[in-house]
């Protein structure tokens, strides 16, 4: 299966276009932003878990990033709330389940071959760091040889430069309004920008919340075989 799966390509996906599909589990389904293999894939999806909804027992061999957005998952080791960031690195094993309901950004088989740190961060606990200009706040979740991961919050009416994200960069926008000289990409809106890209960003009066990972499209990880398998 391919979707969005040329990554030269941009993609931009608005909160209005998602499609939830089912997923083979009862009481999840998953909105698909990119992905490129069947069942096992390297993927990156929003996913729903209706109340009461869980996942036997499992392995991730290539690794899984989540972002809780609503909601409360769990697991064996805990519970996570809104703003919990996870990474169960290759071979991790984990149940996850919900009680109530959870919505979660997830990616999947996009860890490189050596990073095996299991992370967990609290967003709503840990400290802003000041971003590079003025108006800009960044909470930097993870880093491994130049992929790097992070929350950026924007101020009202905040300008960044032009500037080239040479080993890509992937956006999805939590709160407020968005812009670059493109658009404008509201809550929900999920972006990707190839290799070499450049953009302006800002934001207008309303500010915005975004997660931003860069330097991933390049990076050699281990989905990049599901990516060559189907091109």
């Amino acid at each position: 299966m391919q979707i969005n799966s040329d990554f030269n390509q941009r993609v931009v996906i608005l909160p209005e276009q998602y499609q939830f599909i089912d997923s083979p589990l009862r009481g999840v389904s998953r909105m698909m932003l990119d992905r490129a293999g069947a069942e096992v894939a390297r993927a990156t999806s929003i996913v729903r878990y209706a109340p009461g909804a869980g996942y036997s027992g499992h392995t991730h061999d290539g690794g899984e990033e989540i972002l809780v957005l609503e909601g409360i998952l769990s697991d064996e080791h805990g519970d996570y709330p809104p703003g919990t960031y996870l990474r169960n690195p290759p071979s991790s094993h984990h149940q996850p389940y919900t009680l109530a309901g959870c919505t979660l950004l997830v990616k999947l088989w996009q860890f490189a071959a050596d990073d095996h740190a299991h992370l967990m961060v609290d967003t709503q606990q840990t400290q802003w760091q000041p971003g590079l200009v003025s108006g800009l706040s960044v909470m930097p979740l993870h880093e491994h040889n130049g992929v790097n991961t992070a929350l950026v919050r924007w101020a009202p009416h905040t300008q960044f430069s032009a500037h080239v994200h040479v080993g890509g960069e992937e956006i999805l926008v939590l709160e407020g309004l968005f812009c670059d000289e493109f658009g404008e990409y509201p809550a929900g809106t999920w972006l990707r920008n190839p290799r070499y890209s450049q953009h302006a960003p800002f934001t207008g009066k309303e500010g915005a919340l975004i997660y931003v990972k860069v330097g991933h499209l390049d990076a050699g990880l281990l989905g990049d075989r599901f990516i060559q398998q189907e091109s």
